[in-house]
């Protein structure tokens, strides 16, 4: 008796304790609290008297056949995303922080081993029906079977999904280690289930969906434009959900699609698109020396912001033979002339790319610290033996467009790693191989960049063809890593961690439809991706961002581009914004429609 008295003793303070160190909160951060209190009302960044209301046209390029956005199959509509809702949402103005949204609480241990969300009862989908912890389950585990490829990896540490209770669900995880797996399992998208019920999840459909979000699709016409409409009966601001207030303001958004940038340009110049954003540095200095303009009709605006500008950069195909060896990799590089194109393309607008995380704190720098140095020399025998006696920089040039020193570099990195020039072709001694390969586009914008490196990579003896196709055929080519070479764009968070597996980890380079379109199957990348998502403190990850930072660049997987840290946006004059903007969003999501101005701009454009 005495015995059995010790055992419930013993079991009730274990429960005690377990109870006592599991958090409840409206709010999680990955490191620290977070910035909003549970008594917020909205977040900073908005204006309260936004008003809602106004038809708005915004522009998409190439084509759609699909409002699933959720599979591999198919290109999905533009802005369908506004249909369907998160567990949670992240704020514009901090690092990783994720509020409440379809779950009113979020329940997690100390140890981040499992993460609880207490559903919002007021929480429905478009039909009326109430969001329940059944279509949680459900939009996770088919999303894991059926889901684009991007799921397994990105969730890969979650063991289950289970019933908690009436209106709470819960996510047991493999391992107490992944601890930013409690933040980022708030972000999977919620799905009907009883929508799907007799439907082919992973099939392309112009259905149109059940989702819960703001906006419903109003009309379309397939793979042409796609209207979307402010959902009145929205829950969220019915509820005045916090972190929703203040957003999604327009009455009416419409994409409409056109074949390439320059008839899309003009189509905004000439009033049939209400908002542009402008992505080329020639365009920008030179197309908008116009009468709207001029006269204020069209607002021209660059707003900073402060995100982490990733990676754009000349992308290797390494499961190409030819790209295998890093030696290659370097000498290719050495045949993009950055200063030349800034100066003659691009108006000195950009500033060169030096980090896979550029414009952060998490871009290395110098040579690697002693806390570096820890999460390196495990793997010091891999790694290139420059990553610890050098400084990572990219090849620099006078601007004149004349590389004789850096071409001649380039040939005696090509010579030790086994081609020769011969008679002005570059040829495989072993082999007797012609060094060709394609760089893959889908704009011609990137043509006038991309023929200036052609040109200097045939000076090598190298046989380039640039070949430009459309955005549907390059899907499909991306998707089964059919190129040798693209332009590709690594965008990257203030707090990355999983999604890093998708970038470079080895089980992703044979997975279609991956985010590895490098194919890098690297031991020491796969080792410091976990460490990365096993980091203890913000201090740690910083520093293991910053080593694996080094690995990428000194393997030279890519030939790094240039960046921009600010956002060039063009809009007819009828938007208003609030005073303060989010630091790492352009918050287009909470601009707002202005009648008085849109009248006075129609009275212009009739009377011009």
């Amino acid at each position: 008796m005495k015995f059995k008295n010790i055992i419930i003793i013993i079991t009730f303070f274990i429960s005690l304790n377990s109870q006592a160190n599991t958090n409840i909160s409206h709010a999680i951060a990955m490191h620290g609290t977070p910035k909003y209190d549970k008594d917020f009302l909205n977040v900073e960044y908005i204006d309260i008297d936004a008003l809602k209301g106004g038809s708005i046209v915004r522009s998409a390029i190439g084509t759609f056949d699909s409002f699933n956005p959720f599979i591999l199959k198919g290109t999905s509509a533009a802005g369908v995303g506004a249909l369907f809702e998160t567990l949670t949402t992240g704020s514009s103005d901090e690092a990783f922080t994720e509020y409440g949204l379809l779950a009113k609480t979020i329940e997690w241990p100390d140890d981040r081993s499992w993460v609880s969300f207490v559903m919002r009862e007021e929480a429905k989908w478009h039909d009326g029906k109430k969001i329940t912890p059944e279509d949680v389950i459900w939009t996770f585990n088919t999303l894991m079977e059926k889901g684009h490829p991007f799921y397994k990896y990105y969730y890969s540490d979650v063991k289950e999904v289970i019933k908690e209770a009436e209106n709470k669900v819960r996510f047991n995880f493999k391992t107490n280690t992944n601890k930013e797996l409690v933040l980022i399992v708030g972000q999977l998208p919620v799905l009907p289930k009883h929508y799907w019920k007799d439907k082919s999840f992973d099939e392309t459909t112009l259905d149109i969906p059940l989702g819960s979000g703001p906006y419903i699709i109003k009309s379309f016409d397939s793979g042409r434009s796609v209207t979307y409409e402010l959902n009145e009966n929205y829950w969220g601001f019915k509820d005045n959900t916090p972190i929703k207030v203040g957003k999604d303001n327009f009455a009416t958004i419409r994409y409409d699609y056109y074949k390439d940038r320059g008839i899309e340009r003009e189509a905004f110049k000439s009033g049939e698109i209400d908002f542009f954003s402008e992505n080329s540095s020639k365009e920008w200095a030179t197309s908008y020396d116009i009468s709207a303009v001029k006269e204020n009709l069209i607002k021209k605006e660059l707003i900073d912001h402060e995100n982490p500008q990733g990676m754009q950069g000349f992308a290797f195909n390494i499961r190409k033979e030819k790209f295998k060896d890093r030696r290659v990799r370097k000498a290719i590089s050495f045949a993009f002339d950055f200063e030349w194109s800034n100066k003659n393309l691009f108006f000195d607008a950009y500033k060169r790319t030096n980090s896979f995380f550029e414009n952060s704190e998490l871009a290395s720098s110098n040579l690697p610290s002693e806390d570096e140095l820890y999460f390196l020399n495990p793997y010091y025998d891999l790694l290139p033996k420059e990553i610890f006696t050098e400084e990572y920089k990219n090849p620099i040039t006078d601007g004149s467009g004349y590389m004789r020193s850096q071409l001649q570099d380039a040939s005696k990195l090509l010579k030790d790693a086994g081609w020769e020039l011969i008679e002005g072709k570059l040829i495989h001694t072993s082999t007797k191989e012609l060094f060709k390969f394609e760089i893959l586009l889908r704009s011609p914008a990137f043509e006038r960049i991309v023929f200036p490196f052609k040109d200097n990579l045939e000076k090598l003896g190298i046989d380039v063809v640039v070949r430009t196709i459309d955005t549907a055929q390059y899907q499909k080519r991306m998707e089964t890593f059919d190129f040798d070479m693209i332009v590709q764009t690594f965008s990257q968070s203030l707090s990355p961690g999983n999604e890093q597996r998708n970038f470079w980890g080895s089980d992703a380079a044979d997975t279609n439809g991956s985010r590895n379109v490098i194919g890098i199957k690297n031991y020491a990348v796969d080792g410091l991706i976990e460490s990365l998502i096993n980091a203890k403190d913000r201090m740690e990850l910083i520093t293991i961002t910053r080593a694996l930072d080094r690995v990428l660049l000194w393997n030279y997987y890519v030939i790094p581009q240039w960046h921009i840290s600010s956002y060039r946006v063009l809009y007819w004059n009828f938007f208003d914004q609030p005073q303060i903007k989010p630091k790492y969003s352009l918050g287009f999501d909470t601009w707002w429609f202005n009648q008085n101005k849109f009248e006075e701009i129609q009275l212009n454009r009739t009377s011009n």
